[in-house]
Formats: C-alpha cells, sequence, structure tokens
C-alpha cells in the first residue's frame, strides 16, 4: 500500500536564548559591550581581557557592568498588572465620578417624584432566600498564621559560586 505524499512540513523558527528579537532595537555597541560583559560573567573572559577586546580601560569595563547588572535589576522587577493611569487623569476621573454621582441622585429623584405622582409606593427591599444562611468568615488570623510559618520555612536562594572565587556582601 502506498501512502499519499504529503507537503514538506513547515520548518520552524529555531528557538533562541533571549528570543528572536533580543537586541533589534539596540545598537552595534551596546550589543559588543553586552557580549563582552556577558562573557565575563561567564567566565570566558578577565574584566581585563574584556575591556581590552571592547577598547576600554577598566575603571569604564567596570562602571558597564556595574550599569549592566543594575538595568537586569529593575527589569527582574514585578511590574502592574493591567493599564495604568496617569497622574493627570486621576482629578478628572473625580469630577467626572462626582458628576456622574449627581446625576444619579437626580433621576432617582425624579423617578421618586413620578412614582408619588401616579400613586406607586416605594418598592420593598427584596426579601432573604428562606432556607438559605450565610457563611461565616474565618478569622483573618488563621491565614496570618500560616503566611508567617511559610516565611519561616523558606530559606535564602544559594548563590553558585565556582571554587577559588570570593564573594563579599556589602
Amino acid at each position: 500500500m502506498d501512502r499519499p505524499v504529503r507537503p514538506a512540513a513547515r520548518q520552524r523558527a529555531a528557538k533562541m536564548p533571549g528570543g528572536a528579537g533580543l537586541g533589534k532595537e539596540a545598537s552595534r555597541e551596546a550589543k559588543r559591550q553586552a557580549a563582552g560583559i556577558l562573557e565575563v560573567l561567564a567566565g570566558l573572559r578577565t574584566p581585563a581581557q574584556a575591556a581590552a577586546a571592547l577598547q576600554v580601560s577598566q575603571a569604564r569595563y567596570y562602571l558597564l557592568e556595574q550599569r549592566a547588572l543594575e538595568g537586569m535589576l529593575k527589569a527582574c522587577e514585578p511590574r502592574p498588572k493591567g493599564r495604568q493611569r496617569s497622574a493627570s487623569d486621576l482629578p478628572r476621573l473625580r469630577a467626572e465620578n462626582a458628576r456622574l454621582q449627581r446625576e444619579v441622585a437626580r433621576q432617582q429623584a425624579l423617578v421618586r417624584l413620578a412614582q408619588r405622582s401616579v400613586g406607586l409606593a416605594p418598592p420593598a427591599p427584596a426579601p432573604a432566600k428562606p432556607g438559605k444562611k450565610s457563611r461565616k468568615r474565618r478569622p483573618v488570623a488563621r491565614a496570618l498564621s500560616v503566611a508567617s510559618r511559610l516565611q519561616q520555612d523558606v530559606d535564602p536562594v544559594p548563590a553558585i559560586v565556582p571554587p577559588g572565587i570570593e564573594v563579599t556582601v556589602s
């Protein structure tokens, strides 16, 4: 039995560390500097070798490395979810909220006036459904005790340091 011949499968793009778009908007010099810093951090070069390859002094190299690490730390900070409103929108939104609340109060007053003029009694509040009990909330202290217990169990992530390298924590 002969099977039908399928057309060649579409080639998938190879997965690249950092994603395919990494560095598309960066200048050539910025890419060179980042590559040099990464080579030093990976242990392929010494800072002196990287400074020579980048044609900068060692002091300038260390400044570039510090800026790169600060940028990485900043990029690792959690971002707020959702759309962020600017501070200039807040007064406008508060004014609009107050206007809409006044409009609602006006409309409710008009409805009550119309009901009285027609002779309708105001609507009674909706009765609670029989047989349905509301659940009591558990105290928050239970959640706080669990959270504190979990925080005690967490160990800080140990740094992986190759032998022969001293690390000072300031």
